[in-house]
């Protein structure tokens, strides 16, 4: 198969150096790298990097130890020093209050947090942090990261569960080398780390070639070697400048970016994803080591927006400063890890202030907020109660979006007072009527989210046009998975074979929402360059029977299901990935392993509702239905309000013929989760099987209002108006459902058998 490029970079050759061949390159530490970059250094030192975490002493602790209490939900904790050590008494993994010393300091400003040592190699993040903020800006103060609602011990939230696990959910990107070093037999971690901050070698790659590379220099002698011994050279920026056309005032790159290689090693950190290994380092593919979040649902609003946190790499892949070749460096001093200018004039490098720093662009007063570069193009979002993280997507305020889909806008974050309707006037009478093709992806992404009518159609023009950055492309095929009609199946085999990795992603995704038959599309994918592609599409074709399969794609396929177990149980402590492991066994027709992996899920998270639903599902297809309904509602004992486990347990019941039971577990189910019309679909055909058909057709009629594209809820609509004897209500569905399909032959056939005209 063709290489593909990596989001359109060619990367330093990680073996391309002749210098000291035989020698693996490995880390030496930041102090070998200063004698020679001292400058770099001095810039580092004191940086949020350098102080990612350090040993908890009398320099490093910023907090009030001096006999401080914090009282929140019952629980009063107690922050003091005994014998040199720093301590805290706070409610421990069993809800008691323990006294437990503080090992290590976690970041600096505007929050510092601190980790706790627990038995076997575990460290925990401490959610009361302290604000390090000056008093002025509500900062010198204890605080808890939960701050709306008590988390209780059992809970994974808890600051002694999974979820607060420095190992897994911090480590890497706060220390240098990382090796997390978990054992699933045991249980337990032996994390080590070369360095314990962000040093030299976290962005540049172990330095050992580079450092003998400069010695042999030294020595006057004559070296082959194009990258300085480096793993990675962060050249994008050498011999380019962004002059500024007057007649516009906004600046263009003197020469096109080529690589995106410094993007992805930022991305490392500063993205949200899932980690596939600790082997890859700097100036190798991000995609090798890591698999990235698209624009899902829950992480970023419709026009791509970040809801959660995501860590600005999302973000900024959408910009249109990413598309103009715009890097990380050009804004950021990558050793001081801040601005290269102070506050706004950094903007100024591009954007002429006498045309944009002025009231004649930005109609407010000199020095408001609203006259602010950051408050209108990056809106802040803070996370972690008090830490202000600003999108990174340089959008335009978009309040007519807000009217339009409900999504926030800049100006009614500052203007809360007024409606987004007076907002959006005041934006066009400035600026006229918004591009349409400016986030012109929100209207698709909200269609899909919300099952609109003619949402596919709007997600095939997103996912076809080559003018959307690449992550929205990925992101629309992704959401054509549940729209697979003959021309978005065209679309997603189009995305299997694309340059861009994280289309490649997309189209795997939408693939994972379909059939086997249609997964085949998958195939060529397993000899992709990156592993978080060929893992994926090795997960998808784990159903193909091996004696149905030509030799080389069974071999080939075979390594990648090798290659995707060791990503799951590089994760081995995770519920989700034991999860993944089961689904994989379920698919080889390991029925037993699955079980049993099944079992380890729930033993590692006893709430973790999916291998509830799982399992359950898994019993019940060998014929163990008792069984499947036992974990049903042991998993509903931990987990009452899960719209999903009711659900599974309605289905269950059916299945044992207790209809009655059967009905309340499905009602219930659609009561809990009305954002999943699937459920309330459910729900219907059990009562019309009961012969309650007048209730069924309320049902339904509540979730189409609510989902209005939804097929399925069409099409029962259509039907069982038709059978209550209702026929101009029933061709009325089926009108709809004609313009929401209208080459579907079930469609067709549904009307001819209603006895009219579509229209």
């Amino acid at each position: 198969m063709q290489a593909h490029r990596i989001l359109g970079a060619t990367l330093v050759a990680w073996s391309a150096l002749t210098l000291a061949d035989d020698q693996t390159p490995h880390f030496v530490g930041g102090a070998r790298c200063a004698t020679c970059h001292a400058e770099e250094t001095a810039r580092w030192r004191g940086s949020h990097h350098d102080l990612a975490m350090q040993e908890a002493t009398e320099a490093t602790v910023l907090g009030d130890f001096d006999d401080a209490e914090f009282a929140q939900f019952g629980v009063v904790s107690r922050f003091y020093r005994d014998d040199g050590r720093f301590m805290v008494r706070t409610d421990g993994p069993d809800g008691q209050l323990a006294d437990l010393p503080i090992k290590y300091t976690f970041g600096a400003y505007p929050l510092q947090q601190y980790l706790i040592e627990f038995p076997g190699g575990r460290l925990q993040a401490l959610d009361i942090a302290w604000d390090s903020r000056t008093p002025a800006d509500g900062g010198q103060r204890w605080f808890h990261l939960h701050s709306s609602d008590p988390v209780h011990h059992d809970d994974v939230l808890h600051w002694t569960g999974p979820n607060l696990n420095w190992n897994y959910m911090c480590a890497d990107c706060h220390s240098t080398n990382l090796k997390k070093g978990y054992d699933a037999a045991s249980a337990t971690y032996h994390t080590t780390w070369s360095e314990i901050d962000v040093s030299c070698e976290a962005c540049h790659g172990p330095g050992s070639r580079h450092i003998a590379w400069a010695e042999a220099k030294k020595r006057g002698e004559t070296i082959d070697s194009d990258d300085a011994g480096l793993t990675v050279q962060f050249d994008e920026r050498d011999g380019a400048a962004w002059p500024i056309d007057p007649a516009t005032g906004k600046a263009k790159r003197s020469r096109p970016r080529t690589t995106d290689k410094e993007i992805q090693v930022c991305a490392r950190c500063h993205s949200r994803r899932s980690q596939l290994t600790d082997e890859t380092v700097a100036g190798q593919p991000f995609l090798d080591g890591f698999r990235p979040a698209l624009l899902t649902e829950g992480l970023y609003y419709p026009d791509g927006q970040m809801r959660d946190e995501v860590y600005v790499w999302g973000s900024f892949l959408q910009s249109k400063m990413h598309q103009a070749g715009v890097t990380c460096s050009d804004c950021h001093d990558p050793h001081a890890a801040d601005l290269r200018l102070p506050g706004e004039t950094v903007c100024y490098q591009c954007h002429r202030s006498d045309r944009y720093a002025t009231e004649a662009h930005h109609f407010h007063d000199p020095g408001s907020a609203g006259a602010s570069c950051v408050a209108c193009h990056m809106p802040p979002t803070n996370f972690m109660v008090v830490d202000a993280r600003h999108d990174h997507g340089f959008r335009l305020p978009r309040p007519d979006l807000t009217v339009a889909i409900g999504i926030p806008n800049a100006c009614n974050r500052c203007h809360e007072e007024k409606t987004p309707q007076w907002a959006a006037e005041h934006v066009e009478n400035w600026y006229g009527p918004p591009s349409p093709t400016d986030r012109s992806y929100a209207g698709a992404f909200h269609a899909a989210r919300h099952r609109l009518p003619g949402a596919g159609r709007l997600l095939q023009a997103v996912a076809a046009d080559p003018e959307q950055p690449g992550i929205v492309r990925a992101t629309a095929l992704q959401e054509l998975g549940a729209y697979p009609d003959a021309a978005a199946l065209i679309l997603i085999r189009e995305g299997t074979a694309s340059d861009d990795p994280l289309q490649r992603l997309g189209a795997l995704e939408a693939l994972n929402q379909l059939g086997l038959a249609q997964r085949a599309l998958a195939a060529a994918l397993l000899w992709d360059d990156l592993k978080a592609v060929r893992t994926e599409a090795a997960r998808l074709l784990a159903g193909l029977r091996p004696n149905q399969l030509p030799e080389a794609l069974r071999q080939q396929l075979a390594k990648g299901i090798q290659e995707y177990v060791d990503a799951q149980g590089f994760n081995a402590e995770r519920p989700e990935a034991q999860l993944n492991l089961a689904v994989l066994d379920t698919d080889l027709g390991r029925y037993s392993e699955a079980e049993q992996t099944y079992r380890k899920a729930i033993g590692l998270q006893p709430r973790f509702v999916p291998a509830y639903v799982n399992i359950a599902q898994l019993l019940s297809g060998m014929g163990r239905e008792q069984e499947a309904d036992t974990y049903l509602r042991q998993g509903l004992a931990l987990n009452p309000d899960e719209g999903d486990l009711h659900h599974a347990l309605g289905l269950s019941l059916v299945r044992q013929k207790r209809h009655d039971e059967a009905l309340s577990a499905l009602a219930r189910s659609a009561e809990l989760a009305p954002d999943n019309p699937r459920y309330a679909y459910v729900h219907a055909v059990a009562l019309q099987s009961t012969g309650r058909l007048a209730e069924a057709i309320r049902v339904l009629e509540s979730a189409h209002r609510r989902h209005p594209g939804d097929i399925d809820t069409l099409v029962a609509l259509a039907s069982y108006s038709r059978e209550a004897g209702r026929p101009e209500s029933a061709h009325e569905y089926a009108r709809r459902l004609q313009r929401l399909a209208p080459n579907d032959p079930a469609v067709d056939r549904l009307i001819r058998e209603i006895g009219g005209s579509g229209g």
